[in-house]
């Protein structure tokens, strides 16, 4: 578990920022489940999904997220994986493999989370936010994900990640606007 529970650089739990908003965010909760639906919540409904929002800024490390409140569903990942280790939780970065439309003429990873809470094991949550056709919520041991992979192509990327992909980071880090960074999501874990 000593892997889920590490900083790195991009699930940066141990910067200040970080540390200080987990702690105001779970506040009196003691219990790894309620520690982790405050967290979850917090993320989903506080902090904007870039391009449901047309928020320009590309944002990949956690610290970086919390500072502007905005970011893609790996970054928000990144954020809520960080608050959870920041309260000594273990948190894993999990993808899903999506297409764009019903068509699946064209795809595109999608991040998440799973929390290892003492009760239920790993557990997978969606801190995406919500929208039109798009719910997701914290139901242990119920999974309540706004996406189920259903067509061909389509997957739930098997493995639970300590670090964000490196393809993930590069289209991160590489291009400087929301727009662009849609216009370029990578579509395999590779």
């Amino acid at each position: 578990m000593q892997e889920y529970l590490q900083s790195t650089a991009v699930i940066d739990c141990d910067h200040p920022t970080i540390v200080a908003a987990a702690a105001e965010i779970v506040g009196d909760a003691m219990d790894d489940e309620e520690i982790a639906r405050r967290c979850f919540l917090w993320v989903r409904d506080s902090v904007r999904h870039s391009s449901d929002h047309g928020i320009p800024v590309v944002t990949c490390t956690a610290s970086d997220v919390l500072r502007h409140r905005a970011g893609f569903c790996y970054a928000k990942s990144h954020l809520l994986a960080a608050l959870l280790r920041a309260r000594g939780i273990p948190a894993a970065l999990c993808y899903q493999r999506l297409s764009f439309d019903p068509s699946g003429s064209a795809f595109f990873l999608h991040g998440l989370v799973a929390v290892h809470l003492r009760r239920h094991g790993w557990y997978r949550i969606d801190p995406r936010g919500d929208k039109d056709g798009v719910a997701s919520d914290f139901c242990p041991p119920v999974e309540r994900l706004p996406y189920a992979p259903s067509l061909d192509g389509e997957s739930d990327i098997e493995g639970l990640f300590s670090d964000a992909l490196p393809c993930v980071v590069s289209t991160l880090q590489r291009w400087d606007t929301a727009d662009e960074v849609l216009a370029n999501l990578p579509s395999d874990a590779i």
